[in-house]
């Protein structure tokens, strides 16, 4: 019965990975506090698929000095349970959508979901690392093995974050505030045609006294290919809504020449810094990236 039991060494290794993994999970999540759906919950689910995840990755370097082979196959149901989150992710924000002010649209929706998933990947690949390192370093002093275990998993932890960090439209493009304005039933910002749907004169008035409009421009040309994304706006627009909220009235607008999107609407919060910042720090979506670098026009045609 005593082989069975697990040593004392081994119980340090899994304790230790679990916890900076754990840890891993949770740092993460705070960074991701505008896509949450529901803050309580939406934190305790997580964190516990992040323990989940941290053990798994933790078990793996003990279960392979033991040749309990059989332990390491649990790693393969992580990928499965990853999956069921970002899957459960969707489909809970997807139910969330008739409740917004304004749609995140299935583009961001998806974007958030593999994100979520990657997370604890994230906890998986610190905790296992950090298994790895305490089994490598093998010191009589158990402080020293704890510590370069921690250590070495947060600073993979920082190298995967930056290495899968995406860019926001304040990247890409320059977001400043438009002017808006109403002749007869119709919307303009900057210049820019929005709507004609402001057919009443107490529309009309509440967009002239309470509206706000940001204009989005392009730094360069090919960032437009991003910025015409219907998604993308999409996505612009709900981070707006959700940054100062709607009191009546929302819309985006495409300008063709230049590439400018316009997003406008009646706030609740009237603070147009709020509102451009909210735009800007809005995610770019993994579906619309593409690498300029890369798509070279001449690459078919050489020999």
């Amino acid at each position: 019965m005593k082989e069975n039991i697990i040593s004392t060494d081994h119980l340090i290794i899994i304790v230790t990975a679990t916890i900076v993994g754990t840890m891993a999970r949770a740092l993460t999540i705070k960074e991701d506090f505008r896509q949450y759906p529901t803050y309580p919950n939406g934190y305790l689910i997580h964190l516990v698929t992040g323990f989940v995840a941290a053990s798994l990755g933790a078990v793996a370097i003990p279960a392979l000095m033991t040749k309990n082979f059989v332990a390491v196959t649990f790693l393969a149901l992580a990928i499965q349970q990853f999956r069921d989150v970002r899957k459960a992710e969707k489909e809970s924000l997807k139910d969330l959508e008739n409740t917004e002010s304004a749609y995140r649209g299935d583009a961001y929706i998806d974007g958030i979901a593999k994100t979520f998933e990657a997370r604890n990947y994230f906890a998986l690949i610190v905790s296992f690392t950090t298994a790895l390192t305490i089994q490598l370093v093998d010191s009589k002093f158990i402080s020293i093995n704890v510590m370069s275990g921690t250590i070495t998993g947060l600073i993979v932890l920082y190298v995967i974050k930056r290495f899968s960090k995406g860019k926001v439209l304040g990247d890409i493009a320059d977001v400043k505030e438009g002017k808006i304005e109403v002749r007869e039933s119709e919307l303009f910002v900057d210049g820019i045609f929005v709507s004609n749907l402001l057919g009443t004169e107490n529309a009309a008035n509440m967009f002239q006294k309470e509206g706000l409009a940001v204009v989005i421009i392009p730094r360069e040309e090919h960032f437009r290919i991003a910025l015409d994304h219907y998604g993308q706006r999409q996505a612009a627009l709900f981070e707006a809504t959700r940054a100062v909220g709607v009191k009546r009235y929302h819309f985006t607008r495409k300008e063709y020449e230049k590439g400018k999107i316009v997003i406008t609407l009646v706030p609740i919060i009237k603070d147009v810094n709020k509102l451009i910042e909210a735009v800007k720090k809005t995610p770019v979506l993994e579906s619309v990236k593409k690498s300029h670098s890369v798509m070279d026009t001449n690459l078919f045609g050489r020999e």
